[in-house]
């Protein structure tokens, strides 16, 4: 049985997402530009983590692996910063966004039956305190293990704008966003 994506958009906005809809994929806008952010270390985070550039592979491949889901929810966390640079303000609100990531990620597991999903978050994979690749270990947790809309070189703007979700809130905001690509299982059970 199909899913009912009010289901699931309401379940975005239950976990504590501001914004919540479904993503048309096919509407994906990938540039290689934002990849090449991350080789920059825009985010000082390149060659520290598994799920980030290089080691999460070439832009290519996880950009034809994006565009092998079907369905996608598109989701925002806004936060209220103290003024425009409260730096402190926006690394609280990374924080509280990963904990709705994690939260609705874990409802979507536990609640639909998806045969594939790619869960992409704002920024590279924060869920050990110092990633394995750094010791040249493998990954320790590859079932929790995220990678990120920019290391996928996706156009957030232009998604967000075909979904219908503001990309500007406010004056001293901030706003992160998480793009969970699925496939619904299509098998139907014997009756």
């Amino acid at each position: 049985m199909p899913i009912n994506v009010d289901d699931l958009i309401r379940d975005a906005l239950e976990s504590g997402a501001a914004h919540a809809a479904m993503a048309d994929t096919s509407k994906i806008v990938f540039h290689e530009e934002f990849r090449q952010a991350c080789e920059k270390n825009v985010c000082r985070k390149y060659n520290t983590n598994w799920m980030g550039p290089p080691a999460i592979g070439p832009i290519s491949e996880l950009m034809e692996r994006a565009r092998k889901y079907r369905q996608g929810l598109l989701f925002q966390t806004v936060h209220q910063l103290d003024r425009t640079f409260d730096y402190q303000g926006m690394l609280e609100g990374g924080r509280i966004h990963e904990r709705v990531f994690r939260t609705l990620l874990e409802k979507i597991r536990t609640k639909y039956a998806f045969s594939e999903m790619l869960p992409l978050n704002a920024g590279c994979c924060s869920i050990c305190e110092r990633c394995a690749y750094l010791d040249q270990e493998p990954c320790r947790h590859p079932d929790l293990a995220v990678s990120s809309v920019e290391a996928y070189g996706i156009d957030v703007m232009a998604l967000e704008k075909s979904a219908g979700i503001p990309y500007y809130n406010g004056k001293d905001t901030v706003s992160y966003v998480g793009l969970i690509l699925f496939n619904e299982d299509e098998t139907t059970p014997d009756t």
